[in-house]
This record gives C-alpha cells, sequence and structure tokens, in this order.
C-alpha cells in the first residue's frame, strides 16, 4: 500500500490506478484501494468510472464520510448536482465536522440560487473551521446576491485576513463598488493587479470604475489590457463595443459586441445594423432572434422601432405595445404632509456619502453610483418595500393582458440597479432605454414649482428615441407631469426622458429597474 500512496501522492495517477487495479484482484473486499483507486481516476478526469468505483467502496463500508464526499465531488463534476448534494448532506450526517462537506454542499446550492440555503452552509462550515477563508469568500458572494452588501463586506473582509490573495480583493472590490464607493473599489481591483499583474477581471473591472467616474481614457486602458490577456475576455470585448457604440462607431463596435458574447451581445449587433442603415440584415437577424421567444429589453425597443418606422407588424411579441403599458401612480407615504419618509429620504440623499456617477446622457445634475436601493439606511430600505409593493401592483393592473412582459412577469424581482438623480437649473435626461431591466421607474421626491410651463421638468415616453433612424415622425408620445410622490412604472424597452426646466430649484429623485431574482426567468 505505501508505495502505492506514494504514487498517488507523487502525481503519478495511471500509475497509481493500475497498481490499485492490482492489489484489488488479490483483496477485493479493500474498501480503502477502492478509494484509492476512485481517487486516482478522479484526478485524471475519468469522473464516470470513479463514480463506479466509489460506489463499489461504500457498499463494502457505506459508513465512510469520506467516500460519500468523494462520490458527491465526481457527481458534481458529472453535472448531478442533486445526486452529489445528497452525498455531501450524507457525509455530514455520518461526520458533521466534515468542514469541506459543508462548503461543497454551500457551493452546490449556489449555483441551484438557493442562495439563504448556501449561506447557512457556508456558516457551518466556518463554525467548523474558522480558518476556512474560501468559505468566508463565497459567503460573502451569496450574501452580495442577495442585496446583503454590508454582511458581504464583512464576510469578504474576514477571508482576506486570513489569506490575502487576488480573488479575495477582486471580491471584495465588486461589493464595495455595489455600494457605490468607487474609490475604494478601485484600490481593491489595484490590489488584486499588485498579486496578479494577469488579473485580466481585475483590469477590466478598474476600467468600468474609470468609466463610471468619467475618465474614459483610462477606461479603455483598462479594457485593452484586459483583452491583451484574454483577446476572449467578455466583458471587456462588451465593453468596448458600448464605448464605440456611444461614440458613434457601429461598425467597430459590432466586431467586439460578436467577440464578447456577453449577455445582450445579439441584441447590440442588431442595434449596430440598425443604426448603419443595414436593413435587410437586421430584419433576418430580427426575426430569427424573435423566434426564440427570449425576453429582451433591447430587442422589444429594437422590433418595435422597425414596425412602426417601416410599417409593417412587429414580429416580437414580448412587449409590442409598450406606451400601453406606462402606469403612473402615487406612494401615500411621501406624498401625505410633512412626510417623515420623504424628509428622511433628501437628508439621506444629501449627506450620506454616496459616490458619483458620470454618465453622458444626464445634463446640469448628478447621478448617485451604486444600487442604491440596496444600501442599509431604513430610509432606501423602505422605500426599496415601497416600490416593491407598487410592482405587485402594476403587474396586477396589467394581469391578463396578452403580451409576454406580463404574461411572463417574474414572481420574484430583484433591483438590477437604483440610483438618485439631482438636477438644477437647466437639468434633462436625454432620451434613452434601460437595456437591463424588466421594468423601471422612479420616484420623485422634490419637484421645481416656478415653472414657466407646466411641463417643465416632467416625463416623457416615446417609442423613438436615442437618435434611432426615423423615416417618417409618426412615433406616439406622451408626456407625464409629476407631483411630489408620485411613481411612473414602464416597460425598460420603452425611450423615456426629462423635459429642461429653468428656475434656480432642485428636482431630486430615485431611479430604478427590477428584473426577474436569480433563478426566476
Amino acid at each position: 500500500m505505501q508505495p502505492l500512496l506514494q504514487l498517488l501522492n507523487g502525481g503519478r495517477l495511471a500509475q497509481a490506478e493500475a497498481g490499485a487495479r492490482q492489489l484489488l484482484q488479490r483483496y477485493p473486499q479493500d474498501f480503502v484501494l477502492y478509494n484509492v483507486l476512485g481517487v486516482a481516476q478522479e484526478g485524471q478526469g475519468k469522473y464516470t468510472e470513479a463514480a463506479g468505483t466509489y460506489r463499489q467502496a461504500l457498499s463494502i463500508e457505506p459508513s465512510v464520510a469520506e467516500i460519500h464526499f468523494n462520490l458527491g465531488v465526481v457527481l458534481a463534476n458529472l453535472g448531478q448536482i442533486d445526486e452529489a448534494m445528497a452525498c455531501y448532506r450524507r457525509a455530514i450526517a455520518l461526520n458533521p465536522r466534515l468542514a469541506v462537506a459543508h462548503f461543497n454542499l454551500g457551493h452546490a446550492l449556489q449555483q441551484q440560487h438557493r442562495y439563504s440555503d448556501a449561506a447557512e452552509s457556508y456558516r457551518k462550515t466556518v463554525t467548523v473551521e474558522p480558518g476556512f477563508h474560501e468559505a468566508h469568500g463565497n459567503l460573502g458572494t451569496v450574501l452580495q446576491k442577495q442585496g446583503r452588501l454590508e454582511d458581504a463586506v464583512a464576510s469578504y473582509r474576514r477571508a482576506l485576513a486570513i489569506y490575502a490573495d487576488a480573488l479575495g480583493h477582486f471580491n471584495l472590490g465588486t461589493a464595495l463598488r455595489d455600494q457605490g464607493k468607487h474609490a475604494e473599489a478601485g484600490d481593491c481591483y489595484l490590489k488584486a493587479l499588485a498579486l496578479n499583474p494577469h488579473y485580466a477581471d481585475a483590469h477590466n473591472n478598474l476600467g468600468e470604475i474609470f468609466r463610471d467616474q468619467g475618465r474614459m481614457d483610462d477606461a479603455i486602458k483598462g479594457y485593452q489590457t484586459a483583452l491583451a490577456i484574454n483577446p476572449d475576455h467578455p466583458n471587456a470585448n462588451y465593453n468596448m463595443g458600448e464605448f464605440l457604440y456611444l461614440a458613434g462607431n457601429y461598425r467597430e463596435a459590432r466586431e467586439y459586441f460578436q467577440r464578447s458574447r456577453f449577455e445582450d451581445w445579439q441584441e447590440r449587433v442588431l442595434a449596430c445594423l440598425y443604426r448603419t442603415g443595414q436593413y435587410d440584415e437586421f430584419r433576418d437577424r430580427l426575426h430569427a432572434l424573435a423566434a426564440t421567444g427570449k425576453p429582451s429589453t433591447l430587442l422589444a425597443a429594437l422590433s418595435t422601432h422597425y414596425a412602426t418606422n417601416f410599417g409593417v407588424a412587429n414580429p416580437y411579441g414580448h412587449c409590442p405595445e409598450p406606451m400601453a403599458l406606462a402606469y403612473h401612480g402615487r406612494i401615500d407615504e411621501l406624498a401625505e404632509p410633512g412626510s417623515p419618509l420623504l424628509a428622511e429620504l433628501l437628508r439621506d440623499i444629501s449627506h450620506t456619502a454616496i459616490a458619483e456617477r458620470k454618465q453622458g446622457r444626464l445634463y446640469y445634475g448628478i447621478q448617485s453610483a451604486g444600487n442604491l436601493l440596496k444600501r442599509p439606511e431604513p430610509s432606501f430600505q423602505r422605500l426599496a418595500a415601497l416600490i416593491r409593493q407598487q410592482v405587485r401592483e402594476y403587474r396586477a393592473h396589467y394581469a391578463g393582458l396578452d403580451c409576454g412582459l406580463i404574461r411572463d412577469f417574474p414572481e420574484e424581482i430583484e433591483f438590477s440597479s437604483s440610483w438618485y438623480l439631482k438636477m438644477t437649473k437647466g437639468g434633462h435626461l436625454t432620451s434613452h432605454i434601460h437595456e437591463e431591466g424588466w421594468i423601471s421607474g422612479c420616484v420623485y421626491l422634490k419637484l421645481p414649482a416656478n415653472k414657466q410651463d407646466e411641463t417643465e421638468g416632467a416625463f416623457a415616453i416615446s417609442t423613438d428615441g436615442d437618435d434611432y433612424p426615423r423615416r417618417h415622425d409618426g412615433f406616439p408620445n406622451r408626456v407625464i407631469v409629476q407631483r411630489v410622490g408620485d411613481i411612473v412604472l414602464f416597460p425598460s424597452s420603452l425611450f423615456h426622458r426629462t423635459i429642461p426646466f429653468h428656475s434656480d430649484e432642485e428636482r431630486v429623485c430615485v431611479a430604478f429597474d427590477v428584473k426577474p431574482a436569480p433563478g426566476v426567468r
């Protein structure tokens, strides 16, 4: 047995496998030999064979937790996640202090988007083994997925206190960025790069920090460095495509989007074709993509604009009539005279340390960075709850409407993004859509009163915008005049803008996008 273990520990797996098989001919009931054979097969990627070997070992000795764990590992590698979790649970039942079984169970649950259950498994891992830094890091990840950013940051910091690696600094940076702490997030990415200069994800994310700060030259350097390390890096290719698209270089942007294969890259390619007047190829690709039934905000905007522009039937049924789904409501808790919540929100927006995010569509105003409605302040949490209730009412209001956006409306939602906007005299936003949302909206906290026209500072919607190519002016438009405490909800595919106002006052609102929660269509 000793030479066999030396082969195994020395990485000579094929020889270890052959030796184990030879010994099993003499000792066919030795479960330790089966375990050695299984480990050797697993190390060579022979997962199906290894699974059979571990099962043979368990048929001889079913009470060894480590063998159940090993079987779970190979089943996970075979994509049999439920069976793997059953093995991890059996291992834990036999040995509750087997930390790695708790950890792997947590990882499997995380893969299934069962974040609360995964967090519990990671907590059990670090209870058994407090120095298990990967468990602290993964706990941070699932907490971040749940929007519990303060707790996520604390977990990432605990992981780094045990072992400071590039991944740990990177993960902490992502959570700090979600909190709107761009400078601290950038420092984390720089620390990750100091430990691993070839960390493409860190170069890309650092570029995104620079982009949000309006430092576009530095942002592009970040993307290009990531692409020099990994030419196929999905996010960096996508980010370069987005930069070129916004700069009006649609043909080159198309190439980057195609290389990215990231998220809505096919719709981005469609947008480039539409912008450059390549309508025949656009039409063919549009019909092919629409036929998949994939929910897509950008596809809905493009398809509706194309149908109206060319006077043809809309081939995409996700949201063919977005103007009919613009909802103007009111949040009583904000609208009541002397609203304590309103005062608290305005105070927190003015005095909480939240970084600003630069964006080219906003004039005479500032926008917050991070995800505002995932912050821990009670005012933002209360507003998030009120908005969730409004979204439920929105869904009920349009229930039964025959379009994909309502028919497939998610049972559970999350705030994919949220931010405040503060505008001063002349402030406005140019026409745009929110490609990453399902439903978008805005809650109004402060509005200019001294208006020359009632539409100053109002919210305007249309199926046309963002300088899309037009063959005529027959696109529908609507202006919604708001009051403090109002909420507007609308399909994220609908073009919208803010009409400029000219009084020396301030306009403050909270905007947001909601989309299906992870694991929910």
